[in-house]
């Protein structure tokens, strides 16, 4: 495809107008302000619109779209214990199908080619990440709260299938990373032989880390350390990882991410409607630390729409910590692109430059809330809404455009998901 006469964000966010950019192996051929005399099939017309990298979700639960609306205005353990739990034991392989469909149907319709998930359900969800033709990094929710090992659990035979099955599937569309829900929901002894399955496997971890206070300060109490140091501690850290959400983070522990060059999952909608509190993002930039986003999932944000939590990054921290000048339109913009794409480990995505690979999307610059243009870096990440979005584009193929989905019937996966939440209800 070639972007004719389109306005593009660079890779540092700086607005060039009038450009062409050629899209050609799955990758980004060439940009210029001359049409190129290469042929690169389609031609699209840029006028009125802005052409930028697409966004990465770094953190979700993708089939929790069946519990959008249910699980509500309870704090986190009660979140989870009374509602989220016993709802999740009646979902099955097809619930989860419809489920995930309807999270990535979401998710691309708002510029997001790519996304790191923690769930289960395997067998439903990968067919759905196959045929949506989306990035991701999937990784299985592992909880164990006995004194079983490592092997004897259902977690360790999903990862050994989504290693040495899965992984790199699509042209490396998906990445297999492994997982520990939480400090609070595992075991010493499950954490040290996960670390240690990560660093022989060479892969990647997706964890969650001092969300609330209460899991911060019990952690403390069990273990006489923070969850950070005692994820170092089990050697978590030995693996590239995502750590989830990081609200409660003492001095020592940004040390902590710093020193093993983990990412963090910034979750801002989902921090404040659980009433979790917020990150410590200014502590963060001083470390440089790598700082992701992600939207959690349906059931704690309750939509999968990024652009939310683009706007929530670039507001909520300014006035939490009383400072107009945190995080410029570009740091934001970073954060949901470029700093994403390193979390999950794709070194060549997650910027508009030549020879990166052509995962992007279209915003619709011809809207009320977008005019006057005067700084479109400003305009995405204060502005914009996911409606805006009228392409999606991940390896050079287009899966949304205007309202369609190429690879997804959403009408029958709004109806199946709807009809599968019914009958969850109507059992609990």
């Amino acid at each position: 495809m070639l972007f004719c006469n389109i306005d593009l964000l660079d890779e540092n966010f700086a607005l060039k107008r009038g450009q062409y950019v050629g899209v050609k192996d799955g990758k980004i051929a060439y940009i210029g302000d001359t049409e190129p005399q290469e042929d690169y099939g389609e031609r699209y017309d840029g006028r009125h619109r802005l052409l930028m990298s697409g966004f990465y979700n770094v953190h979700s639960h993708a089939p929790m779209t069946l519990l959008r609306g249910y699980a509500e205005n309870l704090p986190l353990q009660r979140w989870l214990g009374e509602k989220v739990f016993p709802f999740e034991d009646k979902i099955d392989d097809e619930a989860a199908y419809y489920g995930t469909q309807l999270s990535i149907a979401e998710m691309l319709a708002s510029g997001t080619v790519s996304f790191s998930d923690m769930y289960f359900f395997f067998d439903g969800m990968m067919p759905a990440i196959r045929e949506s033709g989306i990035k991701c990094n999937l990784s299985r929710g592992l909880t164990v709260f006995d004194d079983s090992d490592y092997e004897s659990l259902a977690a360790y035979k999903d990862n050994l299938r989504l290693l040495n099955e899965w992984n790199g599937e699509l042209d490396g569309h998906l990445i297999g990373d492994l997982c520990i829900h939480g400090e609070y929901t595992s075991t010493p002894k499950v954490v040290e032989a996960v670390a240690a399955h990560a660093k022989d496997a060479g892969a990647r971890i997706h964890i969650h880390l001092s969300e609330t206070q209460t899991e911060h300060e019990e952690c403390k109490q069990r273990h006489g350390l923070t969850p950070a140091a005692y994820m170092e501690a089990h050697g978590i850290f030995d693996s590239p990882t995502t750590a989830a959400h990081c609200v409660w983070l003492e001095d020592e522990d940004f040390d902590i991410l710093k020193k093993h060059n983990v990412s963090v999952a910034c979750c801002p909608a989902s921090n404040l409607k659980l009433a979790s509190g917020y990150a410590n993002i200014p502590k963060m930039l001083e470390k440089g630390i790598n700082i992701a986003l992600g939207t959690d999932g349906a059931a704690s944000n309750n939509n999968l729409n990024i652009l939310q939590d683009i706007y929530l990054f670039g507001v909520v921290y300014k006035g939490f910590y009383h400072d107009s000048t945190l995080l410029t339109p570009a740091q934001v913009l970073h954060t949901a692109t470029r700093a994403g794409a390193l979390s999950q480990g794709r070194t060549d995505c997650g910027k508009l430059a030549v020879g990166y690979k052509a995962d992007l999307c279209v915003i619709d610059t011809d809207t009320p809330q977008f005019t006057p243009m005067t700084d479109a870096a400003c305009n995405v990440v204060y502005a914009a809404q996911g409606a805006d979005v009228r392409l999606t584009m991940v390896d050079g193929e287009v899966l949304y455009r205007d309202g369609e989905f190429k690879t997804i019937d959403i009408e029958k996966v709004k109806a199946e998901t709807q009809k599968r939440t019914d009958a969850i209800l109507r059992r609990l």
